[in-house]
């Protein structure tokens, strides 16, 4: 954080001075201003960082600084100076955007561990910002290459299902990029901040399989050591991706109906049930309308987890999308191996 650069806004030329040397001693780059005015006109032309700014000012005064700041300059932190007996004043420049606020006198080591704070909160926001747009470009429905009208049928559909909270249904043959869609339903839904947990149900042995999604308590079984979060726990808040559905026992396939009806699961061993609320996307490569009528899929289920069906058809049915991914992975090739 050292280098960043503050501004300081007092009308009281001492206050200012001797806080700007302040910051000048913990590393910072401090500038000063008499008044708000000044300090709008010296933004325009020197970026800031941070603003440490009086309330109480002749003219503008800091609370109406504050609203400017926001309303211009809404990425520069403001903490804001406060006499002993108007701490309320502070509270409302907080609820109007102000990071934190600062009592006179200004301690010294009390300036420095607010203004360390408040930088240190801002760059994780935008470390934040960062990986959220990273993810963007990663998990973007434009990400899922091709142009065809069945693809491109199937990307409006999943975007409008983003929106929703509804069950999804993935069907699509081994390799047509089932995952990719679940994640770009998921980081482009309100859920988006909250986790994305995957599990491949198809993966796990059978027996291991409801620990896996359910969880246990100690002592549940032999080997249950301690208690254990299910993947359906760890989604909480959030999506759970039940990639290969069709591979589920129907033993569990009704703890999976109680899931979604209840919003709530019995973990192994617990004498009470658990109550979560995640959003569930499965995917599938098998027709589990014919398991369905064979007996090995539940109907219920079936109808529960197919509220929004999608398809993402096989690349054979599509080869004028064949070009692009060539190019595409020619790209990726060439860099990869630093190769023309």
């Amino acid at each position: 954080m050292i280098g960043k650069r503050i501004l300081v806004v007092d009308d009281e030329e001492n206050l200012r001075r001797v806080t700007q040397l302040k910051l000048h001693q913990a590393g910072y780059e401090a500038m000063t201003a008499s008044d708000g005015a000044q300090a709008l006109d010296l933004l325009t032309r020197n970026p800031q960082d941070l603003i440490i700014t009086d309330l109480k000012m002749p003219g503008m005064s800091g609370m109406e600084l504050l609203r400017k700041i926001r309303e211009e300059y809404p990425e520069v932190i403001v903490i804001v100076v406060t006499a002993f007996g108007t701490v309320e004043s502070a509270v409302e420049a907080m609820k109007l955007g102000a990071y934190d606020y600062i009592i006179k006198p200004v301690n010294s080591d009390a300036l420095k561990l607010v203004v360390s704070r408040a930088l240190e909160h801002h760059r994780l926001q935008e470390e934040v910002k960062s990986l959220r747009s990273a993810i963007d470009r990663k998990y973007g429905f434009e990400n899922i290459v091709g142009q065809s009208k069945a693809l491109l049928a199937t990307l409006e559909n999943a975007a409008r299902a983003a929106q929703s909270d509804s069950t999804v249904l993935v069907r699509g043959e081994t390799g047509t990029g089932k995952e990719l869609l679940a994640k770009a339903i998921h980081f482009n839904s309100p859920r988006r901040e909250r986790p994305l947990i995957v599990i491949n149900c198809g993966a796990i042995p059978k027996e291991l399989l409801e620990s896996e999604l359910f969880g246990h308590t100690k002592g549940s079984f032999t080997g249950a050591v301690v208690n254990k979060k299910g993947k359906i726990e760890m989604a909480d808040q959030g999506t759970l991706f039940l990639d290969e559905v069709g591979e589920m026992p129907l033993e569990l396939q009704v703890k999976l109906l109680r899931l979604i009806q209840e919003r709530e699961i019995e973990k192994i061993g617990a004498a009470n049930p658990t109550k979560v609320n995640v959003r569930i996307i499965a995917a599938t490569h098998r027709n589990l309308q014919a398991m369905v009528e064979d007996g090995t899929f539940r109907e219920d289920l079936y109808y529960r987890l197919a509220v929004i069906p999608l398809t993402l058809p096989p690349l054979r049915e599509r080869p004028a999308d064949i070009p692009e991914l060539v190019a595409i992975f020619f790209k990726k090739f060439t860099e990869r191996l630093n190769r023309p």
